[in-house]
């Protein structure tokens, strides 16, 4: 599991037919700062990922990989290999905030 932010969607009029009707966002994963531990940053790659939640652009979200990604009996049918799980309200590291989805 990881954090990643919405940056995009992705609009497929021609896919397999199970995926129909499922939200693809983009989303670019986001890591720890090394130095002061202080704030995330990113990563600088990109996925697409299938958004069970709701998610917007923009959010920090929670997601999933691989077998994991499938193991919900909403994507259980779905030739995923990223799912959204979660939004991320706040992250702390050694009781400093991070990241606070409010400010």
């Amino acid at each position: 599991m990881f954090i990643a932010k919405v940056i995009g969607s992705v609009v497929s009029t021609q896919k397999v037919s199970t995926m129909t009707g499922h939200k693809l966002l983009v989303v670019e994963p986001y890591r720890l700062e090394g130095e002061k531990r202080e704030s995330l940053v990113t990563t600088g790659r990109t996925f697409i990922s299938v958004d069970t939640i709701g998610a917007g652009e923009g959010d920090f979200v929670l997601i999933v990989q691989g077998s994991s990604a499938r193991l919900m009996p909403e994507t259980n049918p779905l030739p995923i290999d990223a799912c959204i799980i979660g939004i991320v309200d706040t992250v702390h590291i050694d009781k400093q905030s991070v990241y606070d989805r409010d400010k």
